[in-house]
């Protein structure tokens, strides 16, 4: 069984777990599915704000995809909750990240 199909399994049994919907995201990333990728990632971040590390990852998806200002509003909201949580190192790599991205 491949972890895109392991991963749904899983969530059958805990269908809100932000870890494994997350992992999922990542697994469809892989594949170049970056539609499903990012209705995980929106998804997450809606219902767990909190949830620091789907930020960073739906921005650079956003990035990679071309839409920058949507980008640069991840980026943002990402540094915030990281901020919120003390979670610095999250925090490092979402603002290096957004740096790049408005001061090229």
């Amino acid at each position: 069984m491949d972890r895109i199909n392991k991963l749904q399994e899983y969530l059958k049994a805990s269908p809100t777990d932000s870890f494994l919907r997350h992992a999922l995201a990542l697994e469809f990333i892989k594949i170049g599915n970056d539609t499903e990728a990012r209705k995980l990632f929106e998804d997450i971040l809606q219902h767990e704000p909190t949830y620091v590390g789907s930020y960073y990852h739906l921005a650079k998806l956003l990035e990679r995809t071309g839409d920058n200002e949507l980008a640069i509003k991840w980026y943002e909201k990402g540094m915030a909750a990281a901020k919120e949580a003390g979670d610095q190192h999250s925090y490092n790599e979402l603002q290096a990240s957004y740096e790049d991205l408005v001061e090229p």
